[in-house]
């Protein structure tokens, strides 16, 4: 029976620890038999939750080196920092050939000791800026619902836990087996898209006062319309190569991006608020044609606009009494 320990942290957020728990406790062979034996394990016995409460925890670090495969729940980011033993486990684990995979921000612990240098990784969007900014020999992937190396993987925020243990279960065992705990967890076996359709995309920073902040409320006013460089840079007074650098001085971007970026987020709201059509969304955020627009979205966000509607649109699918 393969092992799976799930390391339990200071300030731990129980649903990083208790997505894996259950969904590899629930996977079963087709003849019946677990397919997996989980344990929690711990640095101390007892361990504060995020969420005010204590866990005990039965299993000391000895169980990473008894696992076939170890689990890294995020934390809190008022968490202690993981100690010297924790990182040292988990080295000599990853030296051993354990397979060791993080949930959201876990992956700061996996990279504190020293296993993402030179991969690819991913954790929680909201993060990803920082854990490129910490350890810049980790290639950050903010877009995606996991990243799978073979034996070091991540994943992103909250559910993707679950896209993660779904995705190492079918190479465990198989499609089937995985399709079959797919259903238990009443969710897809593989989503459409990635993390990129649930980043927030704000404006770069505008300092106050500047001189651009009447353009840009009017760019948003006008999306609808034609915007060509030249009109912006006649409307601010300047020549298209001093609009273009003072714009990027004073944004970190071009014109062109920013407009682009401005568009796709008023799309995304449109197709979460209206039942408009594609094609009248795509005239309302100003692309030049509905497959234009189409390009354009799913390069921003990861999945075409009828699935981005389908997924954050307003409506529900649960059973309502009737009117």
């Amino acid at each position: 029976m393969h092992s799976v320990a799930i390391l339990v942290l200071d300030r731990v957020v129980p649903f990083d620890m208790a997505a894996p728990q259950q969904t590899f406790a629930w996977t079963h062979m087709p003849d019946g038999r677990p397919a997996y034996r989980v344990r929690l394990c711990a640095e101390t016995p007892e361990v504060r939750a995020d969420g005010g409460f204590t866990l005990r925890v039965e299993r000391g670090l000895e169980a990473l080196a008894e696992a076939d495969t170890i689990i890294v729940p995020g934390c809190s980011p008022e968490a202690a920092p993981p100690s010297a033993r924790v990182l040292a486990a988990l080295r000599e684990a990853a030296e051993a050939g354990t397979r060791i995979a993080s949930v959201c921000v876990g992956a700061f612990v996996l990279a504190e000791a020293g296993l993402l240098d030179g991969l690819r990784a991913t954790t929680h969007w909201v993060a990803a800026g920082e854990l490129a900014r910490r350890f810049p020999r980790v290639e950050v992937e903010p877009d995606v619902l996991y990243v799978d190396n073979g034996q070091i993987l991540t994943s992103a925020g909250a559910a993707a836990a679950l896209d993660l243990c779904l995705h190492m279960i079918r190479r465990d065992l198989g499609s089937a087996v995985a399709a079959n705990i797919a259903r238990m967890s009443v969710m897809p076996l593989e989503r459409e898209g990635g993390q990129a359709q649930f980043i927030v995309h704000e404006h770069p920073p505008v300092p106050r006062g500047s001189a651009l902040e009447p353009l840009l409320e009017w760019i948003e006013d006008n999306l609808a319309h034609e915007v060509t460089l030249g009109a912006l840079a006649a409307r601010a007074g300047m020549s298209e190569r001093t609009f273009s650098r003072r714009f990027r001085e004073q944004t970190g971007t071009t014109p062109l991006q920013w407009l682009l970026r401005v568009r796709v987020r008023r799309a995304q709201y449109l197709l979460e608020n209206s039942d408009h059509s594609v094609e009248r969304i795509a005239r309302q955020a100003g692309f030049g044609s509905p497959t234009a627009f189409r390009e354009r979205f799913r390069k921003v966000v990861g999945t075409t606009p009828y699935a981005y509607r389908m997924a954050f649109h307003g409506r529900t699918n649960a059973s309502a009494a009737p009117s």
